[in-house]
């Protein structure tokens, strides 16, 4: 059972009342969570126990989050 988390990586962007929100949670002691959530409903939550898929997860964020930017989504924090 996991006790602890803290983020690892966090966007989200914002579009005419639209949203994104891009997460990576460290989950300790069992690896990581990765969540994608449009409009507030989570599309994709996966748990990894191996770094290199947590690395492919955030450069997909970084590059979703790009492209979203390109499309005029503004990035709000918190």
């Amino acid at each position: 059972m996991p006790t602890a988390f803290h983020t690892l990586y966090s966007r989200q962007l914002h579009l005419q009342g639209h949203s994104r929100r891009l997460v990576i949670s460290v989950v300790h002691p069992s690896g990581w969570d990765v969540c994608e959530e449009h409009d507030r409903q989570i599309i994709r939550r996966v748990h990894y126990d191996d770094w290199h898929r947590v690395e492919r997860a955030r450069d997909g964020f970084a590059r979703q989050a790009a492209e979203l930017a390109d499309a005029g989504w503004q990035e709000r924090q918190g």
